[in-house]
């Protein structure tokens, strides 16, 4: 996989497996340099050794994490196995290791992970806050540690995130006089304009069912038009107005201006480096191969091959996206990255590991790739901007390395920052994280938008079916 997909559903676990876990986890009872610098102490452990899962699953990055907890084990004599499981494969991974008895002492997880695994009593909650007190949760971004924790308690510990993209070509927007695309009506414009059946679409779209990555993007696109799945009387409102524009919108969009057959991150990456595409929606984790820093996702547009950044030269990128209206307030999806610390494991030695890697492994782990690891964790005591400043000066890339902001300018990589620190998400505000986390798992939205935008239904009758889906996996996790 050329670039690191976006993080994976949220786990939802039925009661046989639950029940697993449950015994799994009786049973398994028995960075940074320059001044000031942060250290873990070296307190004897209550078992010498520790397995941290990953899902930064690419080999270059599995390997410079793996070079970074040595520090971490000649500090604290606490060896660390670093496992990496595929995003994908990182649910199925889990009920495994519940069944055999083999969970993890700590994880790294996607936002909606969190709270699914913490509702199942996998995380232990104290630890996470314990971490974060002794790192000082003044250091913390407030938004991040609220996304993270349900009634005052935090499931897990926030490390870094990411903001949504809309990824445009600006020297095709300034050859057909188009403004950049940061409306929903703009967007629809400039596909139109700039689509030319054969030859370019005016738009690279995620339409593969059960995928996170489409369900993101749609819900990065529902957002924007003003869409909540549910409101703040927890009622269930994708037929709401709103709900109804997003996916009018979204089918129009796929049906008339995307390439043809279901496209996934794979594909969708394909075409706009081709040059086959006027725009994307991507995460950041684009960002990197479009400016020809790694050799296993290259730009194969007709101008790479003189200039492998091309694309990255010629290419604008939008956050928050609004509806065109006047007073509707611009909206962004956005991903949070925490570390997990899995109830009755070795969870002290675990705690310990968590805050090595948000100080002094903290820069180390953000550069396996800066583009889509802001820190949420913005300083420490003596400096409260201490690694967001450092981040900033992180270089990107595999095989070659070079600081973003020489491809895309510094605009465009403050504004990577804003999105991280404003991005919003489906159910959050009101309450509904382990609704969200079951929606994850399943993606049932994803379903009856696919049918809509092969024509078998109608984008109101998908707004329906996806209405009374949702319905469905609520009722199951109550």
């Amino acid at each position: 996989m050329g670039v690191r997909r976006r993080f994976p559903a949220a786990p939802r676990l039925g009661p046989t497996v639950l029940a697993l876990l449950v015994s799994a986890l009786t049973a398994a009872s028995c960075g940074g340099s320059g001044p000031p610098r942060e250290t873990v102490d070296s307190r004897e452990p209550g078992r010498q050794s520790i397995t941290a899962w990953i899902i930064e699953d690419e080999p270059a990055r599995v390997r410079a994490t793996r070079t970074d907890v040595v520090s971490f084990t000649k500090r604290t004599g606490i060896p660390v196995k670093v496992q990496a499981v595929g995003e994908d494969d990182l649910s199925g991974a889990v009920s495994t290791a519940a069944q055999a008895g083999t969970l993890p002492d700590v994880m790294q997880l996607p936002l909606a992970s969190v709270h699914a695994y913490a509702a199942n009593g996998l995380l232990d909650s104290v630890a996470a806050g314990d971490v974060i007190g002794r790192l000082g949760d003044q250091t913390f971004s407030q938004t991040a540690l609220s996304l993270v924790s349900r009634d005052g308690r935090p499931g897990a510990v926030p490390s870094d995130g990411w903001g949504e993209l809309l990824v445009y070509r600006k020297d095709l927007f300034k050859a057909a006089g188009l403004a950049p695309p940061t409306t929903l009506d703009a967007i629809r414009t400039a596909a139109r304009r700039l689509h030319k059946p054969g030859t370019r679409a005016g738009i690279t779209l995620a339409t593969a069912p059960g995928q996170a990555f489409t369900a993101q993007t749609f819900e990065h696109v529902a957002l924007a038009a003003g869409c909540q799945v549910v409101d703040d009387q927890s009622r269930i409102r994708l037929t709401s107005p709103p709900c109804r524009r997003a996916f009018r919108f979204y089918v129009d969009l796929a049906r008339r201006y995307s390439p043809g057959g279901f496209q996934d991150v794979d594909t969708t990456r394909r075409a706009y480096f081709a040059g086959k595409a006027a725009m994307i929606f991507w995460s950041p984790f684009l960002l990197d191969a479009m400016a020809g820093l790694r050799d296993d996702a290259v730009p194969t547009c007709p101008q790479c091959r003189d200039d492998p950044a091309f694309l990255a030269r010629n290419s604008g990128l939008v956050g928050a996206l609004g509806t065109g209206e006047r007073g509707a307030t611009p909206a962004q999806f956005g991903e949070l990255s925490s570390w997990g610390i899995v109830a009755r494991g070795n969870v002290e030695a675990a705690g310990r590991f968590v805050e090595y890697m948000l100080s002094d492994g903290y820069l180390r782990w953000l550069s396996l790739s800066p583009q889509g690891k802001y820190p949420v964790r913005t300083g420490d005591a003596s400096d409260l901007e201490r690694y967001a400043t450092a981040w900033a000066r992180l270089n990107s890339g595999v095989e070659r390395k070079a600081p973003l902001r020489r491809f895309y300018g510094q605009a465009s990589i403050d504004r990577l920052g804003d999105g991280v620190r404003s991005f919003q998400r489906w159910g959050f505000p009101q309450g509904e994280a382990p609704l969200i986390g079951a929606l994850r798992n399943q993606e049932p939205i994803t379903r009856p938008l696919a049918l809509a935008i092969t024509g078998a239904i109608d984008a109101d009758t998908a707004a329906r079916q996806a209405q009374l889906e949702v319905e469905a996996v609520r009722a199951r996790t109550r």
